[in-house]
């Protein structure tokens, strides 16, 4: 492949990327439901990255809650949860560190096998904590059927959109309890 177009594909890459977080904020600032806005965002991370899976795991309670994924599975929604000791989403949740794994996830030590979840058998695996200002406040994965090395593209934007989960989820929660955010500065910003 020629720079030229090496480059040109760099640039439309990054260019989706711009347009996925464009779409996650824009999301974020509209009054819908969280659980919504969730199943949303994972729909948007299936399409981008081109996986077969991605599943949105919130902390309640110190569990992981599943909260959203792109494969109908409403009879476990919010039924999975895994302790920050178990698996490699709680790896993830607990350490506050991304993970990424190109082939047979399934054997990592740290695996955590549920036969309710067709996922558990794919290949490839790249998961990042959802934080906010306040902590770890869940995880999100992405899943391949098959072998998939994950680019720093892929690594870095699903870290952002952890990075913006995150934001989406301590707005929600203090919208929900009516508190008044206080920026850096020190001054309040009104309630949310």
């Amino acid at each position: 492949m020629s720079k030229a177009r090496e480059l040109e594909k760099r640039l439309e890459r990054t260019e989706q990327q711009l347009q996925l977080v464009q779409r996650i904020s824009r999301l974020m600032i509209r009054e819908t439901p969280l659980d919504e806005t969730l199943s949303s965002i994972v729909s948007m991370v299936v399409e981008f990255m081109e996986c077969d899976s991605c599943l949105l795991y919130l902390l309640e309670r110190n569990e992981l809650v599943l909260k959203a994924s792109n494969t109908a599975h409403p009879s476990i929604m919010s039924k999975v949860r895994l302790a920050l000791t178990e698996g490699l989403t709680g790896w993830v949740a607990r350490e506050r560190r991304l993970l990424a794994i190109s082939r047979e996830a399934y054997t990592d030590p740290r695996f955590k096998f549920f036969s309710d979840l067709p996922e558990d058998t794919y290949e490839a695996f790249l998961s990042a904590p959802i934080i906010s200002r306040r902590g770890i406040e869940g995880v999100i994965n992405v899943q391949h059927r098959n072998l998939h090395p994950h680019s720093g593209f892929e690594m870095e934007l699903l870290t952002t959109v952890g990075e913006q989960i995150g934001c989406l989820r301590l707005l929600d929660q203090t919208a929900r309890s009516g508190d008044v955010l206080v920026g850096s500065g020190g001054s309040r910003s009104g309630a949310i």
